[in-house]
């Protein structure tokens, strides 16, 4: 498949690298000669300096027989010409746009992206994604890393285990003797910094990182066994007013349970529009590093902080400043990757990274056939791919124990007829069925043969 992806900044590269790394035919376009020459240099892709919606430059990155376009640069207003004369003059088939502006995105006009007005096929909202990855966080807040698959009834649970962790060197098989009704298994650990999937007999140990697939009604039930305190958050400090600080205060507003939250924001017009927009969120107007003002949020009886300005460094300062003023737990949002290993020393919780929520998003959205769902996991490390089984597929009719995969590469769930089940060596894999698989990054291809995708996308 032939891909145009405009914008080589971080999104667009990590999308690249994925795109190409399957084997499509990429090019890569930016204004920016740097950030291509970054991208040609690093991936199998090719490169065109340039400006994105202009006709020409589309025509020199091969716009005539692409597949696909995928607009990511960092305008708005670019990305939607791009889709237009995309369409318009090329009639490149599909067309993806990231857009931040909220006002692009009000339901109210959502008639502008049809064909005949602006043919844009999958708007990506990157607040959108961060305030629904942050709102996941509130819910298992002792896991750094959640996500929910087959149609919200498991969730993948990212968990750091610390010395106390019960079920430390415990080899993994003993897990389903010791809970037999739980409904969970480890999938991905990552120790000493490197991912991998695990085997049967593996132990678990202090300082690793587990990916654990649990039925989402067993969530709280799993981080206990893990070693982790489940509290219902009752009280939220929101560092950052923006649009993604109202969109998780609004979304706390409308749940049953009762969420208090609390806003804090710097500047003025922002905070105003924040409390005209809210109904029983208090928004209060300073820097959410100051100590007077989170003492005057109630920072110290409040379950968890969530900060969430535009400035990384912000949210790092302000998450830790809250934690020694006694919030027992701390989420981040972290632009710049290369400051995530800052975030363990600095006992910071869990933190939430915008490119990879992007980068998933967009994968979600491009994948065809019966791929329904794919998770971008760690820095391009590892996928979670959601798909249903094809009667020609090679797993189809087999045990999952029969089943040729590679080592990187195991069965997190299992969905027959709208039933969870928990997969297991003796469980058959049939026709229909929904299956989770976690595999890495250089496993996928594999994936997409067994499962008979090729990940064609159209």
């Amino acid at each position: 498949m032939k891909v145009i992806i405009c914008g080589a900044g971080q999104v667009g590269w990590q999308i690249a690298r994925h795109l190409s790394g399957e084997r499509n035919d990429v090019t890569v376009v930016d204004n920016n000669p740097d950030l291509v020459a970054r991208a040609t240099e690093t991936l199998d892709v090719q490169g065109i300096t340039g400006f994105a919606s202009y006709p020409d430059v589309l025509d020199r990155a091969g716009a005539r027989d692409a597949d696909m376009v995928i607009a990511a640069t960092y305008s708005d207003e670019v990305n939607m010409v791009t889709c237009q004369v995309a369409h318009s003059v090329f009639n490149v088939p599909r067309k993806i746009a990231r857009l931040r502006a909220q006002s692009y995105l009000n339901v109210i006009y959502r008639d502008l992206y049809r064909q005949e007005h602006l043919p844009i096929d999958v708007v990506i909202s990157p607040e959108k994604e961060v305030a629904e990855a942050a709102l996941r966080r509130l819910q298992a807040p002792t896991a750094f890393d959640t996500e929910r698959f087959l149609e919200g009834r498991a969730t993948l649970l990212g968990i750091a285990l610390d010395e106390d962790c019960p079920v430390l060197n415990t080899p993994l098989r003993q897990l389903t003797d010791l809970f037999s009704t739980l409904n969970a298994i480890v999938v991905g650990v990552r120790r000493e910094g490197t991912l991998f999937a695990p085997e049967a007999n593996d132990q678990l140990f202090a300082g690793d990182q587990v990916y654990v697939f649990s039925e989402t009604q067993d969530v709280n039930r799993t981080l206990e066994i893990f070693g982790k305190q489940v509290k219902r958050q009752e009280r939220v400090v929101i560092i950052g007013g923006g649009n993604v600080g109202r969109a998780v205060a609004a979304a706390l507003e409308s749940r049953t349970d009762r969420v208090r939250a609390k806003i804090i924001e710097l500047d003025r017009p922002t905070a105003e529009r924040a409390a005209d927009s809210l109904e029983r969120t208090v928004v209060l107007h300073g820097n959410g590093m100051d100590q007077e003002l989170l003492r005057e949020a109630g920072i110290n009886r409040a379950d968890a902080v969530l900060a969430v300005t535009s400035d990384d460094k912000v949210n790092i300062l302000a998450a830790v400043r809250a934690h020694s003023m006694g919030c027992p737990m701390s989420i981040c949002l972290v632009n710049d990757p290369t400051l995530v290993p800052l975030m363990d020393p600095l006992g910071i919780d869990a933190y939430i990274n915008p490119r990879q929520t992007t980068v998933s998003s967009i994968l979600r959205h491009i994948r065809h056939g019966r791929v329904r769902g794919v998770y971008s996991v760690g820095d391009a490390e590892a996928e979670v791919i959601e798909a249903q089984v094809m009667s020609t597929s090679p797993i189809a009719g087999q045990l999952i124990r029969d089943i040729d995969f590679p080592e990187g590469v195991l069965v997190g769930g299992v969905l027959k007829s709208g039933t969870y089940v928990k997969p297991h060596g003796a469980l058959r894999i049939e026709d229909d069925d929904v299956v989770v698989i976690f595999a890495m990054s250089g496993d996928v291809h594999e994936v997409e043969r067994l499962l008979q995708v090729s990940i064609d996308y159209f």
